[in-house]
């Protein structure tokens, strides 16, 4: 699968960089789950790899951390460190491994220090601004396909040798 060339106002995930990188998102991102608004921020980051789209991470004074409930297991990014997750509980709904933070990250990641994230996959639909979002295909990706993000995605069948 080739690169795909940005259009006006777009952004290719060929050009983020490589350690990723943390910028401030101006957007605003909401979050719902079994019809329910989980979370709704426009003081949020988003982190930018090279071959995904963004991931974005919520302050959680944003999120209904009601809703999450801590679960046990952990993984580790090389970049970003030890990530810690939870279920997504609403009413009699639960969407597994959902959502995660990096409640100590590295240095270059301190400001998305105890910030969610969730999957797009598993939620009933997740926002940047007005447009819902297309999950990263993979399952265990946590990016957020939008209009001005192109591709090819890692994930993605064919994408660039993965």
């Amino acid at each position: 699968m080739e690169k795909v060339e940005p259009g006006p106002r777009q952004e290719s995930v060929w050009d983020y960089p490589r350690p990723p990188k943390v910028e401030d998102c101006a957007a605003e991102i909401r979050v719902i789950f079994n019809g329910a608004e989980i979370a709704r921020s426009s003081q949020t980051q988003r982190v930018l790899e090279t071959s995904h789209p963004p991931v974005y991470y919520i302050p959680q004074p944003d999120v209904r951390m009601e809703c999450l409930e801590p679960i046990s297991g952990t993984t580790y990014c090389e970049w970003k460190g030890q990530a810690n997750y939870y279920d997504v509980v609403v009413g009699d709904k639960r969407a597994n491994k959902a959502a995660w933070c990096y409640p100590d990250p590295t240095d270059n990641f301190t400001s998305i220090a105890g910030n969610i994230a969730f999957y797009a996959h598993k939620m009933g639909a997740c926002f940047v601004g007005d447009e819902q979002v297309d999950a990263q295909q993979g399952g265990f990706y946590g990016g957020w396909v939008t209009n001005d993000i192109v591709g090819p995605f890692k994930g993605e069948p064919g994408s660039m040798g993965w």
